[in-house]
């Protein structure tokens, strides 16, 4: 088992997965660790939905990306062996054909909920990593369900109506060679002592 750092200087972001769906074991574990995500004031008010069936997950993947505007982009190159939406626009489904897929819904109106849906989903890549499953940080999840459809999933999954999801967690097992390590950037951390 690796150390905490290891484990997160080894974790990359999986655009590329396998058609092999992940144990719902596994994928109850990942929603546990979740669950234990640093949260303001300890409100534990963040609610992951795990999709463990990739049909599903692809219709939400395209669903997600039919709202995708390539206009707000900074103009970011991210990857050439993991290549992105931003990278390449033949890609249909946002979530790059992941078997299993968990949405982080926090309350649309608390000032805290972007955060503490990201605290949640960092823990889950982390535990997706330990576990051999690789995994993807996606967001747009606010207009992803902005439709019928998408409403309709919404109830039938019991999600409170003061509700939107916030993010997304990719998990698959990586498709060809995991990436190698990115160099860090320069001038990133500093420590101030007086």
């Amino acid at each position: 088992m690796m150390e905490l750092l290891e484990l997160m200087k080894y974790r990359r972001s999986i655009r590329k997965y396998q058609d092999r769906q992940i144990p719902k074991t596994d994928l109850e574990k990942i929603i546990e660790a979740g669950t234990y995500a640093p949260n303001a004031g300890g409100g534990q008010r963040s609610m992951v939905v795990g999709i463990h069936n990739a049909a599903l997950t692809e219709k939400i993947g395209k669903m997600n990306l039919a709202c995708f505007d390539r206009s707000k982009l900074a103009g970011s190159y991210v990857s050439k062996e993991q290549p992105s939406t931003i990278d390449d626009p033949t890609i249909k489904n946002g979530f790059y054909d992941a078997p299993s897929v968990c949405i982080v819904f926090a309350q649309k109106n608390f000032l805290y909920s972007i955060p503490d849906a990201f605290c949640c989903a960092e823990n889950m890549v982390l535990m997706a990593t330990e576990l051999g499953i690789s995994s993807c940080i996606v967001a747009r999840g606010e207009e992803t369900f902005d439709n019928e459809i998408g409403a309709a999933m919404l109830q039938d999954w019991g999600v409170p109506e003061n509700y939107i999801a916030r993010c997304f967690v990719l998990l698959g097992y990586v498709s060809g060679e995991y990436p190698g390590e990115k160099p860090r950037k320069m001038g990133r951390s500093k420590i101030v002592e007086g």
